[in-house]
């Protein structure tokens, strides 16, 4: 049994920080990633004399800590910002509760996102996503990432019952929350002093709208949180308002992600016009741009106990970090993990987590996803850059910012509904 503790580094004198945010805009992770994968003990990062986490990058061991809550908890924060610090949502919030408790709380939420209630929803959702995509027709340049990161807030929003008014705003708080290291969000003040105002912001506005919910109970996510008895008792109001942030900021996240990485990695590659000629594909298809994007970056766990983990003791209250993006490049598990297989089978990727964690939200954003490269597919044609697309800084995040295109309609294709 080895252990493997580099300070100040993950694999070597002079490799990459996995904290920095720039490795995940303009550095090369999966490199850094392949290289760990290859050896047979974990590395250990140490972020200051305090702090340090060990990396998880096998998808075999990913599958195991995520799948072991007892061994493995989530109940003091899921982000590396909040490395050392214990989250103060820790068993209010779904992403930070464990069971048996988080199995209770999620028993209706979970019920109302299922496939079958999401499948019902397919009409609206389809009437959102081409209110997104139709200016792509206009024949100017289109910045596809910019109506991708709408797109979530409009389906989500919808479904929790918010002002169409405050999508914009929300959009945008929910994507500091995330990725506040990036210039475009950060405030004059510094990265504290931005996600102090977007989580203050984001959870007064939450409180508000509760208030007045609970007089006017409607069919909506919002009302199913209000309404719904674990443990004996309704949440309180700590604990809705922490999951309301947690359902939104899980939709802007995984969502527009994935489409953003096909168009601005493969527009010119051949794969978007056989994804076209071949609508058969669709479902692979969009499970493999999940798999490739892998949008949440990584998952943050605490160890409870001493375990080993290959070859590697780990100790009680240590930290360890889940890489999602290098899990799902795994060779082991998806050959030709390097290359984008739009008829990949099987494919079972993390990208929504696994596990008791495993994204509560998941039908919603494959449903969405689907629709949207139907009707994108069926609608346009030439896809071609029309500027140089920009990545997103974020550890937590990874995805794109800006991915400006052009397109022509497609002849013959069906006219949006009104």
């Amino acid at each position: 049994m080895h252990d493997t503790a580099i300070p100040g580094c993950p694999v070597h004198p002079g490799a990459t920080d996995l904290v920095d945010p720039l490795l995940y805009s303009t550095g090369d992770a999966h490199t850094v990633w392949a290289r760990m994968r290859e050896m047979d003990t974990l590395t250990r990062q140490e972020v200051d004399a305090a702090r340090g986490f060990w990396n998880i990058v096998g998808f075999d061991d990913a599958e195991r800590v995520l799948r072991d809550t007892e061994t493995f908890t989530s109940e003091r924060g899921t982000m590396l910002d909040l490395l050392g610090t214990d989250d103060p949502a820790g068993g209010k919030q779904l992403a930070v509760t464990d069971p048996p408790r988080h199995t209770e709380m999620q028993t209706r939420l979970k019920k109302a996102l299922a496939v079958k209630a999401v499948e019902r929803q397919k009409d609206m959702i389809r009437r959102l996503v081409l209110d997104l995509i139709t200016p792509l027709g206009d024949g100017g340049t289109f910045d596809f990432a910019t109506a991708m990161l709408a797109m979530p807030m409009s389906v989500t929003g919808t479904m929790m019952g918010l002002p169409q008014a405050d999508w914009p705003w929300l959009s945008r708080l929910t994507t500091v929350c995330i990725a506040a290291d990036d210039p475009e969000y950060q405030d004059p003040g510094g990265k504290a002093a931005t996600l102090k105002r977007a989580h203050r912001e984001l959870f007064a506005y939450f409180q508000d709208l509760m208030r007045f919910r609970r007089d006017n109970l409607g069919d909506d996510l919002l009302s199913v949180l209000i309404s719904t008895r674990f443990e004996g008792r309704h949440m309180d109001p700590g604990e809705i308002v922490a999951n309301c942030y947690s359902l939104l900021l899980g939709a802007n996240v995984t969502t527009p992600h994935s489409p953003n990485y096909v168009m601005a990695e493969f527009i010119d590659t051949g794969v978007i016009e056989d994804w076209a000629a071949h609508p058969d594909v669709n479902v692979t298809a969009v499970e493999e741009a999940l798999r490739w994007a892998s949008p949440v970056n990584h998952f943050l766990r605490y160890a409870t106990r001493d375990v080993e983990v290959r070859n590697t003791r780990i100790s009680a209250g240590d930290a360890v970090v889940v890489w999602l993006g290098s899990a799902n490049r795994d060779e082991a598990v998806f050959p030709g993990a390097a290359g984008f297989d739009i008829r990949r089978k099987p494919n079972k990727h993390v990208a929504f987590g696994i596990g008791p964690h495993y994204c509560v939200g998941h039908s919603v954003a494959r449903v969405t996803l689907r629709i949207l490269f139907e009707e994108l597919l069926a609608r346009f044609e030439d896809f071609r850059p029309a500027g140089k697309p920009e990545r997103l800084a974020s550890n937590f995040v990874s995805g794109w910012k800006h991915v400006p295109v052009t397109a022509r309609p497609r002849a013959g294709a069906a006219r949006r509904p009104e």
